[in-house]
């Protein structure tokens, strides 16, 4: 089990990293959108969109926040889409639960609550995994929010 647990992790690693830099250059490309649309300076400058992930008790908010500042300059008459709170709420609850579980143990400690205790473990695993799923909802809601606005400002050709 332990030879399965260090290759499962390591592939579970791998794989934040990649959907870390796949998210950070779409956060970027939205948040430089949200600028160019609204035609004014954001709130959060861009060291935040790294930066607001790793400063402690800001990144309680500051990524939160730069999401839905994306959204409000691309439709600021439009409610922030629920995904987002979702997405923040399941990603903060399988953080700071995951974060304790995993990180406060030894490797063998967190392999042997495996067997005997694994509901924490499960329970913070589904909070991240939904974290995920609301992830995609909310790249798809504000993606498509943008795209309306630039659309909706792109001169008619005739």
């Amino acid at each position: 089990m332990e030879n399965a647990y260090h290759l499962v992790s390591t592939c579970g690693d791998i794989a934040t990293v990649l959907c870390a830099i796949a998210f950070l250059a779409w956060l970027l490309r939205v948040r430089d959108n949200a600028r160019a649309l609204s035609g004014r300076r954001l709130r959060y400058g861009l060291p935040w969109v790294y930066l607001g992930w790793v400063v402690p008790i800001a990144n309680f908010w500051v990524p939160r926040g730069i999401v839905a500042e994306v959204h409000r300059a691309g439709d600021p008459e439009a409610r922030l889409p629920r995904s987002v709170n979702l997405w923040w709420g399941l990603w903060l609850i399988g953080a700071l639960s995951g974060v304790g579980l995993m990180y406060a143990d030894s490797t063998d400690a967190v392999i042997a609550r495996a067997y005997s205790d694994v509901t924490p473990l499960l329970v913070a695993d589904a909070a991240v995994v939904g974290a995920a799923l609301a992830c995609a909802l909310m790249v798809r809601a504000l993606t498509e929010t943008q795209q309306r606005r630039i659309e909706a400002l792109r001169p008619v050709s005739g």
